[in-house]
């Protein structure tokens, strides 16, 4: 085993699925994939944890899924946070340079940013990120980059994520109670910006909107920065319920049946067969037009993607988006999603597919997976010690150990 070996897990906690991801570093190669498992979200709505037990059990099933695939074990997972309690707040520090040559060091860029995010923050909630937006020197704007440059004041304009203190907290708790360490927790349009988007999309200006089961998280980025972060309340399972109420079928089924036959636009749907839709309780199943659950679909959808665009226009960032619109999230699958979203938009829209990684490339590739893959890339980047498969294995044995004698404790 190469030396430089580290070992490296995402661990993606959705409202509709919890998803693990293990992968080898060999730096400076890409993180390689070599373990992925899935389980079914328990204990969780909109991003919250609401039953730790079932959630604690779902992230343990999906870890140790990944672990037997990769045939290695890991300690320590970054993850990601997301749901309505997610707030941003723009905020503005400054500070005199504090060198007699008026040289910038990164002394003074830590004390601006301190400056910064010296808020008055809720007692309920806690600081996720604070995240350098621009720079300014003697009121020169636009400055990515102040060190070793030379001025007498510094200012920096940041955006500073808060969330509510008993999510971030219960996030930690279920990992911890599965046997896992957290690495790092950040905002999940960050993980999802790191895995799609290029250096011309991050200085242009462009807008992800990942589409999930339960909420709709909406990041905007522009001259290489995160600018405005929102979460919407709605999801894939308000299409899914639409589809288990309009055709009186089981949500299992009304699941399933969006899956595989589901449509943004009915103009898409006329080409195909008749649908079977099983009945409720005893009833037998019937067959009904693929127009039919199209347009089912297609209002909710609109729905979602209006109220989208009217956060997006609060903002003063929509005539800026000049790489337009990036469609990811297992709700981005569904054919016509990107036409439909043109039309609502008026902007270029595509479906975002995660890169930067090697191996099950043909799984990786999927919007689905977006917010796994970022999260093993922003552990690559921030990796700091190196954990081989032996020393992984012994701690993880541990660990587990103390949580079976808790248990009987």
């Amino acid at each position: 085993m190469d030396p430089r070996e580290q070992i490296i897990a995402g661990l993606d906690i959705g409202s509709t699925k919890v998803e693990a991801i293990i992968a080898e570093v060999v730096p400076p190669g890409p993180p390689k994939i070599i373990g992925v498992g899935r389980c079914r979200s328990e204990g969780l709505r909109r991003g919250m944890v609401v039953d730790l037990d079932k959630t604690t059990q779902t992230i343990r099933t999906a870890m140790s899924e990944a672990e037997m695939m990769a045939g290695c074990s890991v300690v320590s997972v970054t993850t990601a946070i997301a749901g309505e309690h997610i707030r941003s707040i723009n905020s503005r520090g400054v500070v005199a340079v504090s060198r007699q040559s008026d040289e910038i060091g990164q002394a003074d860029i830590e004390r601006v940013v301190d400056a910064a995010r010296a808020l008055p923050i809720p007692q309920d909630r806690e600081i996720i990120h604070v995240l350098p937006m621009e720079y300014l020197i003697d009121d020169q704007s636009g400055i990515k980059r102040p060190e070793g440059m030379y001025g007498s004041r510094l200012e920096a304009e940041v955006l500073i994520v808060t969330g509510a203190m008993t999510a971030v907290r219960n996030i930690h708790k279920s990992i911890q109670n599965a046997g896992y360490e957290v690495a790092d927790l950040i905002l999940e349009s960050l993980a999802c910006g790191r895995a799609l988007l290029n250096p011309s999309e991050r200085e242009m200006g462009v807008a992800i909107i990942n589409l999930g089961g339960g909420i709709t998280d909406v990041a905007i980025f522009y001259d290489e920065s995160i600018r405005y972060n929102v979460t919407l309340a709605v999801g894939g399972k308000n299409i899914t319920s639409d589809i288990a109420i309009g055709l009186r079928t089981p949500i299992e089924s009304a699941e399933n049946i969006k899956t595989v036959h589901g449509s943004m636009l009915a103009t898409l749907a006329e080409t195909n067969g008749p649908i079977s839709v099983p009945g409720v309780g005893d009833r037998p199943p019937r067959e009904v037009s693929p127009t039919l659950l199209a347009s089912i679909i297609e209002p909710r959808a609109e729905e979602i993607f209006e109220l989208t665009l009217r956060e997006i226009k609060k903002t003063p960032y929509y005539e800026l988006l000049t790489s337009g619109i990036i469609l990811t999230g297992g709700g981005a699958l569904l054919p016509g999603m990107v036409e439909l979203a043109e039309r609502i938009f008026d902007l270029p829209v595509r479906i975002g597919r995660p890169t930067g990684v090697e191996g099950m490339k043909d799984l990786a590739a999927s919007p689905a997976h977006t917010t796994a893959v970022g999260l093993l890339l922003h552990g690559a980047d921030h990796v700091e010690t190196v954990q081989n498969r032996d020393t992984g294995m012994l701690k993880r044995w541990a660990r587990k150990m103390e949580h079976i004698l808790n248990e009987f404790i």
